[in-house]
């Protein structure tokens, strides 16, 4: 087989331009006379979207029978590196069944506000854990010779507007918090292809962005493989080769094609760069021919019991007074709610799967004696009052009253963004009115993204079950009876209501300009620096067991600026139910000239115990773990000083803490000039200024021992800060410094550094 290098030799220039775009809405491009097939595309970062005829990409028209696993809402509220592999390879031995070359995902974008209405597709508000599981998927899908595509890259994090919004970030939130999931994706998932972003970033539309394309993506970070645009998000076609956008989705029709020869063919383009993107085109496409394997067997029922153990490891318990879960055998319960009849178990848009079969949590319980039902709402919004009347008189007869609500479709959904975090009134209403009857209520939640909940204080129990794909009734039953102890940690902040959230003020944007105004303090990072209340932090969830910590000890208490350190930890499960444990470990640095999060997440294992077992967790952890983005030297930099490394519960609860001093090289310092103030200066530039202008200031307003006013207007403290403060400029200003002796002075400090 011809390599794609000698493939594009014996090409012409409109056979090369074509590659460039797709054939359809699925395929890339032929070229029969050198024997180059199409190869498909498909959406499905949490299953297989394929259409055949009548294609779209929004997911109006029907696309065939395949398997829903639980969405990424879900998913990353498990905490488990391996389930989320364990889906990547199931996706990826759906696509080799039929013959998909790459599966558009995982969507990786990072939560900025519960607002966005396709959260239920993005992983976490924190970047590390959405690196940490994005990379997993990433080497499931692609260890079965089926490449991802990296979405949407980047900044793309509301809806609203999106195929013109300009996300405003400064380089050192973009480094922090944007851009390390896609990063991680890179240089450690090896991802075969990227797909850019609608929107623009910093001015500059992602499809046209080659600092974003180019420079850091295969630059600075070594990706190979190709980029391909959103369906539709491409705005200049020319720029975009130029730029790094290798493949155009879906077909122009030709006429994308045209403007690059022309472009080509009047000196606007080299024609190296058509070159490139087509050896990367064809590259992936022969990564993937050559590993074709048609014959691979989907066994779907298989499929389906796998999608019902991973949503039972991803349900997050959230309240569980007087230990009212689990529910016993024997008790009456009432289940209430048409989505335990109707589930909403995937969100909609472009990754929306067609089941081949939903397990509904009525499907799950026709064999539990004692079960009875009540609809309770309409789904449609219509008058429930009746249906209400008859989950209160099904709630008095039972046990406890399992209430299933939730966000119904139109709440969410990829397109445009929720106005509020409210569930629909008719759902208030109802949990109300049950609980009111029965003390022993328990609300099952169906959402892809955090709701406010001012009716918490009247249930004893509430289970966070996010979007659980097609076999969610069986992991409700798993969770509910206790079959399964939940395990599910929030990948995301609860707010009390959403005028708390970090970007309340500004999310949307004024016309097609969001300014990320709220900087790096993201979710957590914002809401523990500000010590505010929430409903539920994020890495919270509760357990049906107890699980106990101690000996957390390091590998060393002080280290050098780039070592690695090694921390573990001892967890043990105190109760007497085998269950599994996030263990959460967060690093809290020293206070310095930069504003940093009091803490962040920067490992996490998930581990199963037996009752009584101990095991001990190790962590490794390496500069990025205590580093930030500096924007003067334009790379990561750690500052010295006593870090804290935290063991805890969530990101407001710390249960151990042991400190490790950092030693690190300083900075390298600015040149000093007229605008530098005192503050700012190292300790031998200080030492330097103090004896060249103690003479000078002795008899001056601004000296610390001059006389004493009457007044006491001006105290020494006032003095002391001044001068802290002040510019070197203003000792010439106030009289004190001529501007030769001035000179002088900013010369002896430049040369003391």
């Amino acid at each position: 087989m011809k390599t794609p290098k000698e493939l594009v030799s014996l090409m012409t220039l409109e056979e090369k331009c074509s590659l460039l775009s797709g054939l359809d809405a699925w395929h890339t491009q032929p070229i029969e006379r050198l024997g180059i097939p199409a190869v498909m595309v498909s959406d499905g970062p949490h299953g297989l979207r394929k259409q055949n005829d009548k294609a779209d990409h929004l997911g109006i028209n029907e696309s065939i029978k395949a398997v829903c696993f639980p969405n990424a809402c879900a998913t990353a509220a498990s905490f488990d590196r391996s389930l989320l592999r364990r889906i990547g390879e199931a996706i990826g031995d759906q696509c080799q069944h039929e013959q998909v070359a790459v599966n558009l995902g995982p969507a990786i974008n990072i939560k900025r506000s519960p607002l966005c209405g396709r959260n239920f597709e993005y992983l976490s508000e924190d970047p590390y854990l959405a690196g940490e599981l994005a990379v997993n998927i990433i080497q499931g899908i692609q260890s079965r010779n089926i490449g991802v595509s990296v979405k949407h890259f980047a900044a793309n994090n509301q809806e609203h507007r999106r195929m013109s919004s300009d996300s405003v970030i400064d380089m050192r939130t973009l480094r922090e918090i944007y851009l390390p999931a896609f990063e991680a994706a890179t240089k450690r998932g090896k991802a075969w292809t990227f797909m850019c972003s609608y929107n623009k970033l910093n001015g500059e539309f992602a499809s046209q962005h080659k600092w974003l394309l180019t420079d850091l993506l295969r630059g600075e970070w070594g990706f190979d493989g190709y980029v391909m645009s959103d369906w539709g998000a491409v705005s200049d076609r020319v720029r975009g080769v130029e730029a790094g956008l290798d493949l155009e989705m879906p077909a122009s029709g030709g006429e994308r094609d045209r403007e690059v020869m022309q472009a080509v063919r009047e000196g606007r383009l080299d024609e190296k760069c058509v070159d490139q993107c087509a050896e990367r085109i064809l590259e992936i496409s022969q990564r993937y021919l050559q590993n074709a394997r048609p014959d691979t067997p989907w066994n779907m029922e298989a499929d389906h019991a796998l999608a019902g153990q991973l949503a039972a490891d991803c349900m997050v318990l959230l309240k569980n007074e007087d230990g009212v879960l689990p529910l016993k055998q024997g008790e009456a319960v009432a289940i209430i709610g048409e989505f335990a009849k109707k589930p909403r178990y995937q969100g909609g848009g472009s990754s929306h799967i067609n089941s081949f079969r939903v397990t509904s949590l009525l499907d799950a319980v026709k064999d539990k004696p004692g079960v009875t039902y009540a609809q309770g709402y309409r789904l449609d919004g219509g008058d429930s009052s009746q249906l209400v009347a008859e989950a209160v008189d099904a709630a008095k007869k039972a046990d406890k009253a399992i209430v299933v609500m939730g966000l119904p479709d139109s709440f969410e959904s990829e397109g445009y963004d929720r106005t509020h975090m409210r569930i629909p009134d008719n759902q208030v209403t109802l949990i109300e009115a049950v609980a009111a009857v029965n003390p022993n209520t328990v609300v099952l939640l169906y959402n892809g993204s955090p709701i406010e909940m001012p009716w918490i204080g009247c249930v004893k129990g509430v289970i966070e079950g996010y979007l659980g794909g097609q076999n969610l009734g069986w992991a409700n039953r798993a969770v509910l009876w206790g079959e399964v102890s939940p395990s599910g940690r929030l990948p995301e902040t609860f707010p009390l209501r959403l005028e708390d959230t970090p970007c309340y003020l500004t999310y949307g944007g004024e016309g097609n300009t969001a300014v990320y105004s709220e900087g790096v303090f993201v979710g957590y990072r914002y809401y523990t620096a500000r010590k505010m209340k929430v409903l539920f932090p994020f890495g919270y969830g509760l357990s049906y067991t107890k699980f106990d910590y101690s000996s957390l000890c390091l590998s060393t208490d002080s280290m050098a600026y780039g070592d690695t350190l090694i921390a573990t930890v001892d967890v043990t499960n105190a109760g007497n139910v085998p269950s599994k444990e996030v263990v959460q470990l967060y690093v809290s640095s020293p206070r310095c000239d930069v504003f940093r999060p009091v803490r962040e997440l920067k490992g996490f294992e998930k581990i199963h115990l037996e009752p009584g077992e101990t095991k001990t967790v190790a962590f490794t952890l390496d500069k990025r773990a205590f580093a930030y983005w500096c924007e003067d030297i334009h790379d990561w930099y750690v500052p010295g000083g006593e870090y804290q490394i935290q063991i805890c519960r969530h990101a407001d609860e710390v249960i151990l803490s042991v400190p490790v001093e950092v030693v690190s090289p300083e900075l390298p310092r600015p040149v000093y000039d007229k605008d530098t103030i005192q503050m700012d200066m190292s300790p031998r530039a200080l030492t330097v200024l103090n004896a060249v202008t103690k003479e000078a200031l002795a008899d001056t307003l601004l000296s610390g021992d001059r006389p004493k006013t009457e007044s006491e207007a001006i105290t020494d403290e006032m003095n002391a800060a001044m001068m802290r403060y002040m510019p070197l400029r203003a000792m010439q200003s106030f009289g004190t410094m001529t501007t030769e002796q001035l000179d002088h002075l900013i010369d002896a400090l430049n040369c003391a550094e």
